[in-house]
């Protein structure tokens, strides 16, 4: 597979597509409100704290793309400050939509040979495998707010 095919499968489930799930994450969570948005229903993650969380290791993935260091931890992919207003919920969307579209921007840009290099360490595996996980990641969590979105407003 090439990086620009790579790069279209992640901007379908973050930014524009319908292919697979027939939504995406900007179509669920654009027109949004905060206030759904931070509701918790039982011991299921909010729908905030679900988008967060796949930003979390875009915005990671995105500084190891840029030549940075593979800083994020699992441990700490769902600790993020309470969204309490439409402008902050609005500032984190835009936050995400941005960071998204640079992660596709950088995995154009990279020679396709790049997929198969070891991603950071050999234990990560391939950069390849790691987008890849990404996007099946995100797809995992866009089925999560879906239904959590159809309990909160149904």
């Amino acid at each position: 597979m090439k990086t620009t095919e790579i790069a279209i499968r992640f901007k379908e489930i973050i930014l524009n597509g319908t292919w697979v799930a027939n939504t995406n994450y900007k179509d669920q969570l654009d027109n949004l409100d905060w206030k759904i948005a931070v509701t918790p229903i039982k011991n299921l993650n909010t729908i905030s704290v679900l988008a967060q969380h796949i930003h979390y290791y875009i915005n990671g993935l995105n500084i190891v793309f840029k030549g940075g260091n593979l800083d994020i931890k699992d441990k700490f992919s769902f600790d993020f400050p309470l969204i309490n207003s439409q402008e902050k919920w609005k500032d984190f969307l835009t936050k995400f939509w941005n960071d998204s579209e640079e992660f596709a921007f950088l995995i154009e840009q990279m020679p396709d040979e790049k997929l198969n290099q070891a991603f950071v360490d050999e234990k990560y595996g391939t950069y390849n495998r790691n987008i890849e996980a990404m996007i099946e990641h995100s797809y995992y969590h866009l089925g999560q707010i879906v239904l959590i979105k159809k309990l909160l407003t149904d």
